[in-house]
């Protein structure tokens, strides 16, 4: 029973996976510096693009104000739109982390460059997400 739950069944193939452990390490990689997960696959054009994407993004977002959510909210709905922003601006990684760490901060300044820089910055945090998932299926063997 205890393998069973280290198992999981997929659906094209019909094969059992086992999880390795080793798979983390590639994903980390991903989560802290875009890209970084696919030249550890040795995937570099797919990492130069993501690279550059995430990076791209995330500077453009900057360079327009927008501002990093914090997880504060009064009612459920301010709730929610603040976490899932934080949450996006944690996938960013180390540019989320040495953004802080250097204290850059803004504050709600109305206006659409700002709302847009604001959404560029988590944005290039889902996208670098959608790249830690990619990571862990290349490593697992599960795509090629």
């Amino acid at each position: 029973m205890a393998s069973e739950s280290k198992t999981s069944t997929h659906k094209k193939s019909g094969e059992r996976v086992e999880f390795d452990p080793r798979c983390l390490l590639p994903v980390l990689i991903a989560w802290l510096v875009p890209g970084g997960g696919h030249f550890f696959l040795k995937k570099r054009v797919l990492g130069n693009l993501l690279f550059g994407s995430v990076v791209g993004m995330f500077v453009c977002g900057l360079l327009m104000n927008g501002r990093m959510f914090e997880p504060t909210g009064n009612d459920m709905f301010t709730q929610i739109m603040n976490y899932g922003g934080y949450f996006g601006d944690l996938c960013n990684g180390l540019l989320y982390m040495i953004t802080v760490l250097l204290g850059y901060e803004q504050e709600l300044i109305p206006g659409a460059i700002h709302d847009y820089g604001t959404k560029f910055m988590v944005c290039s945090g889902f996208l670098n997400l959608l790249a830690m998932v990619d990571v862990y299926e290349l490593s697992t063997g599960s795509k090629k």
